[in-house]
């Protein structure tokens, strides 16, 4: 009767009184916002009516954009209170709005509350893809009752760039969704999914007033830390500034930014040939960073021209990490383009700087950008431009075309190597949960986008058809609500007529009617070439390859949730039949709705891991065994304090089994020269408590220990040994203060 009532007197038009975000939806105070109603099942994605009565309100008000919720929740349907870390999020009842400020389906944000009033921020970049480092300042509140539980979030509108409007109003893309927790289900309005080919672009445009907030931020930091193995100490400082004027002008600066700190990287095994790609958590890298997200390379959205953490990385000189001394990043729009100006400067002689300037231009069903980069590098006396352009057609809601162009000049030394590359993407949806894919992507052998940017290899040819299906109407008795098949080919070759493999894929995700999910996948590649391992020594002949995925996660019932996969990789020189296999069990249980522990566990092993050997240029097959834990409690103590404990170890040993030496036609060739057995133990440890005493300000106290150790040939070695050996690493042990606080004007 209540929703009913409030819904009787918000369609009456009367004077709007100033909110007051307290999770309890006053009628008077949302008496002239737009009632929302029509909410769709988009998970399981039937767009059938909502199976559960929802109902949402918006409006522009001076202070921002208001959203309400009112969810109906039967007694028979549990209601999950779970609380998370900001952006650690799982399957918890919850309401989302997702937001593009200008309306032309280049950028976005997604703002999101839980019953418990967690919440989850990110960016959305190239229609679907979401990057939770960002964090923004902004108000919510929930409340329950026997009937269910509302919500409301104001967003200011000095939280993003955004271009001016047009007769007093502003076009934005807006969409809003529920999720009940218990079972996973998700209702939208509109009635579309981010796990489509189309989501951002496919916002709802609505036309609100236009108001302008300024903003001026200052966040000093300091930070002390006691490195109890040194047995020194040292302090730092620095400041983070962000100024907004207007809509249509923003700048953030950073002098001596943090590095990070308190926030440490998870333990990666990689002896390959391609880097591994981690996200950045320094608040200046992640404030409106998605504007300068221009995606290129096969493997997606972590492929991109600019790959922040490579400012302040290891130093040209290999003495640490690089000093990053300030940076500084405009966003903005004028005469209906967009642009952007990037730049970060490292002290000390060997200190590199980093430049980027984009622009953007949207028309109808139509979005082109440009962008360079430039990065000097005395040290190497390197210098590196990489030029962009960047084009997205979507003629109707069936088509989405999106190209890129790049080239790169390298000037080294007094030489100078240019290249360039390019790729396409096409998504059709064809209607009945038919949708297909194709992907083309050349980089030519000189291209070399890594001084600024992260691109996992040159001097390729990939071409990639996709067809899906989605089911949806599974009966009721199914324990499966919705089911996804992808069947996938490709082809690879290199700018020098190498065949490096063709390959197939299968795979099936689903979702289940308890909130879980699963999915599976095979994969394979006929026999080709292998041109990285080596490192340019040559180019190897390499026999099939088999690849195979599966993976489950059950949610939350009552106190235990729990995930685990299993996987088999045959990618050695040995076939098929010679894969390595590992299973990954992660048991979780919540004492209560604050309080949680983990305990993850994975064992691999793998009788044919092929590497290469820098020092006696050789490929070495090994058998390998490897133990890893990952483990850790949180405690979210109350809305301002948390504490979290987590701790990673790991074991390796790898028996020499073979050496291989490659022949001039490209066969490996048995070496009857010894190779070393080798191990390696790693330990990550860390104990964290955190005071939020204001909004994006913290007292942050960490005690972290770790270490690494690579031991060769000195053997035999058991991974038991060394997993138990991991937990006496001590190459570093740190106590941490770090306290920042927001200032704003």
């Amino acid at each position: 009767m209540r929703v009913l009532l409030l819904a009787a007197v918000v369609s009456t038009p009367v004077p709007v009184f100033a909110l007051d975000i307290d999770g309890r939806i006053d009628p008077t105070e949302w008496s002239g916002a737009q009632r929302i109603d029509d909410f769709r099942m988009t998970q399981p994605l039937t767009r059938d009516p909502s199976r559960h009565a929802t109902e949402a309100w918006y409006m522009a008000t001076a202070d921002g954009l208001a959203i309400a919720f009112r969810n109906l929740q039967p007694a028979d349907v549990p209601r999950t209170r779970q609380r998370f870390q900001r952006d650690n999020n799982g399957n918890v009842d919850r309401v989302n709005v997702y937001v593009d400020f200008d309306g032309d389906g280049r950028s976005g944000y997604n703002f999101m509350v839980a019953l418990s009033d967690d919440i989850a921020d990110s960016t959305i970049s190239n229609e679907n893809q979401f990057n939770g480092d960002w964090d923004g300042n902004w108000s919510h509140a929930v409340s329950e009752d026997e009937n269910g539980w509302s919500a409301e979030m104001l967003i200011p509108w000095h939280i993003a760039p955004m271009r001016s409007g047009n007769g007093g109003t502003r076009t934005i893309g807006l969409a809003l969704d529920r999720v009940v927790g218990d079972s996973n289900e998700r209702m939208a309005w509109p009635a579309i999914s981010f796990t489509e080919q189309r989501y951002l672009s496919a916002l709802r445009k609505v036309e609100v007033p236009q108001f302008s907030q300024s903003l001026l931020a200052i966040t000093p930091y300091v930070v002390g830390l006691y490195d109890n193995v040194g047995g020194k100490a040292d302090v730092d400082a620095g400041v983070d500034l962000f100024w907004k004027p207007n809509g249509q002008f923003q700048l953030s600066a950073t002098l001596n930014p943090d590095f990070g700190q308190v926030e440490s990287d998870g333990i990666v095994v990689n002896f390959g040939a391609i880097e591994t790609f981690f996200g950045d958590r320094r608040p200046f890298f992640t404030e409106n960073q998605g504007y300068f997200e221009v995606p290129f390379g096969s493997l997606g959205n972590a492929q991109q021209l600019i790959y922040t953490r490579r400012v302040g990385a290891r130093a040209d000189d290999g003495s640490g990490s690089g000093d990053v001394t300030a940076a500084v990043k405009i966003n903005g729009s004028v005469g209906g383009f967009g642009y952007g100006v990037f730049a970060a400067s490292e002290g000390d002689s060997v200190g590199r700087d980093f430049y980027a300037l984009r622009a953007t231009r949207g028309f109808q069903g139509q979005n082109v950008g440009a962008m360079v980069t430039h990065v000097n590098r005395p040290y190497l006396d390197r210098e590196a431009t990489v030029l962009s352009l960047d084009y997205q057609w979507a003629p109707n809601a069936q088509w989405n075309i999106r190209t890129n162009v790049v080239g790169s000049s390298i000037d080294q030394r007094g030489d100078t190597v240019r290249d360039s590359g390019a790729q396409v993407r096409v998504d059709h949806d064809l209607g009945d949960g038919w949708r297909q894919q194709l992907y083309l992507l050349h980089t030519g052998g000189d291209l070399q986008l890594n001084d600024l940017g992260f691109l996992d290899r040159n001097n390729y040819n990939y071409g990639r058809y996709e067809i899906s299906r989605r089911f949806t109407s599974l009966p009721e008795t199914s324990p499966y609500a919705s089911h996804q098949w992808r069947f996938a080919t490709s082809r690879r070759t290199n700018d020098n007529g190498v065949h490096i493999g063709d390959a197939f894929a299968v795979n099936r995700g689903s979702e289940r009617r308890d909130g879980g999910n699963q999915f599976f996948e095979i994969a394979g590649w006929t026999p080709g070439h292998e041109d990285l391992i080596t490192r340019g020594n040559g180019v190897v002949d390499h026999p099939g390859r088999l690849f195979g995925f599966a993976e489950r996660f059950f949610p939350k019932k009552k106190h235990w949730s729990f995930y685990g996969n299993l996987r088999y990789s045959a990618e050695g020189l040995g076939g098929i039949d010679r894969g390595a296999w590992s299973v990954y069990l992660e048991p979780t249980y919540a004492v209560n709705d604050d309080l949680s522990f983990f305990l993850g566990l994975e064992l691999l092993r793998n009788p044919d891991w092929l590497i290469w050997d820098r020092d006696t240029a050789r490929l070495v097959t090994y058998g390998s065994e490897q133990a890893l834990l990952n483990a850790g409690t949180v405690w979210l103590i109350d809305s301002k304090q948390e504490l979290r404990v987590r701790l990673e170890a790991l074991g390796l040993d790898a028996e020499a089994k073979r050496a291989w030496v490659v022949a001039a036609d490209g066969r490996p060739v048995r070496n009857n020269d010894p190779a070393e057995s080798f191990a390696l133990r790693n330990l990550g440890f860390q104990v964290r408590y955190r005071y939020e005493f204001a909004p994006l300000s913290y007292l942050y106290l960490a005690y972290v220990r770790g270490g690494s150790l690579f031991d060769a040939g000195a053997g035999p070695y058991s991974v038991g040994d060394e997993f138990r050996s991991a937990f006496d690493l001590r190459d570093s042990e740190q106590l941490l203060v770090k306290l920042s606080y927001r200032f704003e004007i």
